[in-house]
């Protein structure tokens, strides 16, 4: 019986050491990104600037977090393994940025700065339909975060990681 439970504790020992790791993001070289990747984002965006891409697993599945500039603009896009867009994040400019959306982050933080504002876009095919921005706020003497907005502003939540 000991040593059935002292096996147990060794196995279980090592995967709570090695499970964590294999859930890290993992930055991708530019030139080691796969061909499905960058046809997908050659796809939808004609002259991409590839700036950083990480592979992620989210649900057990592999997805691509890719950054890209096209034509000035910051964008994000999350692509499944198979080249598959699920997600596209657009940087917003402050002027576009509903009133109702940035007085609701003023109401709750009313310290913050808005540093960024990303407009969060699921993606079925080739159509995109907005579903909430994630803006990052900075505050006097504190490390910038992250907030989630609705669309129409009536919910500010501080994104979890």
């Amino acid at each position: 019986m000991r040593k059935v439970v002292a096996v147990a504790a060794l196995i279980a020992g090592a995967w709570m050491l090695l499970a964590p790791a294999g859930r890290a993001d993992e930055k991708v070289p530019l030139d080691k990104v796969p061909e499905k990747i960058i046809a997908a984002v050659k796809d939808r965006f004609p002259n991409p600037e590839l700036t950083s891409v990480e592979k992620e697993i989210e649900n057990g599945i592999s997805v691509f977090d890719v950054e890209l500039k096209q034509k000035g603009r910051k964008y994000e896009a999350e692509i499944k393994e198979d080249g598959t867009i699920v997600e596209i994040e657009k940087e917003t400019a402050a002027k576009d940025f509903p009133a109702a959306c940035s007085d609701a982050i003023k109401a709750k933080y009313p310290k913050a700065k808005i540093e960024e504002i990303m407009e969060v876009n699921k993606v079925e095919g080739k159509k995109e339909t907005p579903i909430h921005y994630e803006c990052v706020l900075g505050e006097p003497g504190k490390k910038s975060f992250e907030v989630v907005v609705a669309l129409d502003g009536k919910t500010v939540e501080e994104e979890k990681e």
